[in-house]
């Protein structure tokens, strides 16, 4: 049996299994990981994402890496690690968590996992609860990639909201961005809807504008793979043209995340690295859900994984620590506690 479980990864004394998210909807496959090197790869595949995620299993993976390879330099490993998907802050601050300890020995390498782990948890749930609480029933919520139990330990960030609300009683309808790359939204957001029981329509991302103006959105609700401090913020591309068409549209636009997103460091969106990816993943599906190709084989190709939305674009930012409106963000207030005690959640 799991020491631990999400809906996405299972973590074992000695190795974790992920929920493959490059085969959903399809197939529920588990994949067995238990190297650096493997999570290396599986991440770098989209099979484990999610920044809140990807952040956690990076964490399992040093610490049974640890335990292992007691007279290794750890060190080489986590950096090793921590390059692999730079956007995403969740990374770094779980493997900060995790080189705190080093010098305390593997088991508390372990223990400290389980700690970040549980404490994702109670993130999603407070946040979740915090942007369930601006849903009224008959809204129509416009989201964006996958931001539910497949990306973190627990029910989500935006999506968290939505699943949340529906606890509640509250009927939503939810219009779901295909959203690049591999179609996140299509299979993983699609999936989860169906899931929770909420009614939803799947839209190419082009067609959001169109939706938009056609008076059929009632808000705008994204995650985020890292915030800064001025409140900019990093997510799946795309994400900066929906806050556009959603402010011409005076649509309000919800960013959902835990606070272990937020860097303080990070003045503002210019200071953000954004990933490229593969030209394939442009080209056509080859290497991913078959050899349908829709483009000439060597076609120039630009492929950034993120985009990055300007603060003013933002009605507010809802953390587990509260719901943060643009002055408040231009106080700061978003950046205090960035690292408040693990467990005391």
């Amino acid at each position: 049996m799991p020491h631990l479980q999400s809906r996405s990864l299972r973590v074992y004394a000695d190795h974790l299994e992920y929920l493959d998210q490059t085969q959903l909807p399809q197939t529920e496959q588990w994949v067995r990981c238990d190297s650096p090197w493997a999570w290396q790869s599986a991440v770098k595949d989209l099979a484990i994402r999610g920044a809140p995620l990807i952040g956690l299993s990076a964490a399992f993976v040093l610490a049974q890496y640890a335990a292992r390879h007691p007279n290794e330099d750890w060190q080489l490993v986590s950096d090793r690690l921590r390059a692999t998907r730079p956007t995403a802050v969740n990374l770094m601050y779980c493997l900060d968590a995790m080189e705190a300890c080093f010098e305390e020995g593997a088991n508390a390498l372990g223990e400290r996992a389980a700690a970040l782990f549980e404490e994702d948890r109670a993130l999603c749930q407070r946040m979740a609860e915090r942007g369930a609480d601006l849903l009224k029933p008959g809204d129509r919520v416009l989201t964006h990639c996958n931001t539910g139990a497949l990306a973190t330990a627990g029910v989500g960030t935006a999506i968290g909201a939505l699943a949340v609300a529906r606890q509640r009683g509250v009927d939503l309808h939810v219009y779901v961005d295909e959203t690049r790359p591999l179609l996140q939204g299509g299979r993983l957001t699609a999936w989860e809807m169906a899931d929770l029981g909420i009614s939803y329509q799947l839209i190419a991302d082009s067609m959001a504008a169109s939706l938009m103006a056609a008076g059929k959105v009632d808000k705008v609700m994204v995650g985020a793979d890292r915030i800064c401090a001025n409140g900019d913020f990093a997510n799946k591309v795309g994400t900066y043209m929906l806050a556009v068409v959603a402010h011409y549209h005076q649509i309000p636009f919800y960013v959902v995340a835990p606070y272990t997103t937020v860097d303080p460091e990070c003045v503002t969106g210019g200071d953000i690295p954004i990933e490229q990816r593969d030209a394939a993943e442009i080209h056509g599906a080859a290497g991913a859900f078959g050899k349908v190709m829709w483009a000439p084989e060597n076609a120039p190709v630009w492929n950034p994984a993120f985009d990055v939305t300007p603060a003013e674009l933002v009605t507010a930012w809802i953390l587990d620590t509260g719901v943060f409106d643009a002055a408040a963000i231009a106080r700061g207030a978003h950046c205090q506690g960035r690292k408040p005690t693990l467990g005391a959640v």
